[in-house]
């Protein structure tokens, strides 16, 4: 009997002390607000949605968001925000990297944690970026051994680092397995416009491209009607386009919003470059293939080579120069 009672007061002080850490955990829960030019529907922005989303079901944080805000009001919101005693602001300043520096410059309690093409800056602004250069890489590969014209066609939206990178590191891949292969290259500067990275698809498709690199929506819609294969990048959409894409290089954001959340929780945070949490090491970045499409040597070479990259014995060049057509 006493032994019954003894297990009974260990499992209540169990019980008593897992409510009191939920408690905790809730009370203590960081405040996260992010700023998006775009709807959370656009791919770049989905990933960092998503890992938010996620975070905020776990119970680490409270998360709220405003979207499609146009960068002469970005400021304001990011203002409006750190008023409202947001610990923690996620956003993307390619567009307004002065003014939301001045922002964070004058709420220095404030931790802000945003894509930028440039570097942090103490004791408050850190900066990330989606480096998925590896699996772009490996997606290249992919298309490299499929293309029957030698002749890939790739649409992008800007040509900024982020994107560039991205596309030269697909290059290079594409170039492992197929020396003899070109590129056409087209940047439509936006970053939703289907109508129109469709049609530049098609211009790309009559010049005799028989696998599309399908940076921006539009592009598979376009590969679908004509029939030729893409490639995906940062989202997976192979189920909205079966049979098309080949393999898709897919960010995830979920390691770096972890990482800065717990900083912010344990009083850790200060200026830094997250970049390194979209590497594939970290989980940040991964390639998925659909195995059906392509040979049995294309995918195991790209699965050899995937395995290298963790395993640190293979570096995929970074280039953030613009990428131009071959002649």
């Amino acid at each position: 009997m006493i032994s019954i009672t003894r297990r009974f007061l260990i499992a209540v002080t169990f019980v008593c002390s897992g409510l009191m850490m939920a408690s905790a955990s809730y009370a203590d829960k960081i405040k996260v607000a992010a700023i998006y030019t775009l709807p959370v529907e656009q791919q770049w922005i989905s990933r960092i949605h998503k890992a938010l989303n996620t975070a905020a079901s776990r119970g680490d944080i409270e998360y709220i968001f405003s979207e499609n805000i146009a960068n002469t009001d970005y400021e304001r919101v990011m203002r409006e925000y750190a008023e409202q005693g947001m610990q923690l602001i996620v956003g993307e300043v390619f567009g307004l990297e002065r003014a939301a520096r001045k922002v964070a410059k004058d709420y220095p309690e404030t931790a802000f944690l945003m894509g930028s093409s440039f570097t942090p800056v103490a004791p408050n602004f850190s900066v990330f970026d989606n480096w998925i250069h590896e699996p772009s890489y490996l997606s290249g590969m992919v298309a490299g051994a499929a293309t029957k014209s030698n002749l890939i066609g790739m649409v992008g939206g800007y040509a900024i680092p982020e994107v560039n990178r991205l596309m030269h590191a697909f290059m290079d891949g594409a170039r492992e397995v197929n020396p003899d292969v070109k590129f056409l290259v087209n940047f439509i500067d936006s970053w939703y416009d289907p109508p129109k990275a469709k049609e530049s698809a098609f211009a790309m498709m009559d010049a005799g491209a028989d696998v599309m690199y399908a940076e921006r929506f539009g592009v598979s819609d376009a590969a679908v009607e004509r029939g030729v294969k893409a490639i995906g990048n940062v989202i997976d959409t192979s189920g909205d386009y079966p049979g098309t894409i080949m393999a898709s290089a897919i960010w995830h954001m979920e390691a770096t919003i972890d990482k800065a959340v717990s900083r912010v929780a344990d009083g850790s945070f200060e200026a830094a470059d997250y970049g390194q949490y979209s590497f594939m090491a970290y989980g940040g970045g991964s390639l998925i293939m659909d195995e059906n499409l392509m040979s049995a040597e294309t995918a195991a070479a790209v699965k050899a080579r995937e395995t290298e990259i963790l395993d640190g014995l293979f570096r995929v060049n970074v280039n953030d120069a613009r990428p131009t057509s071959d002649n």
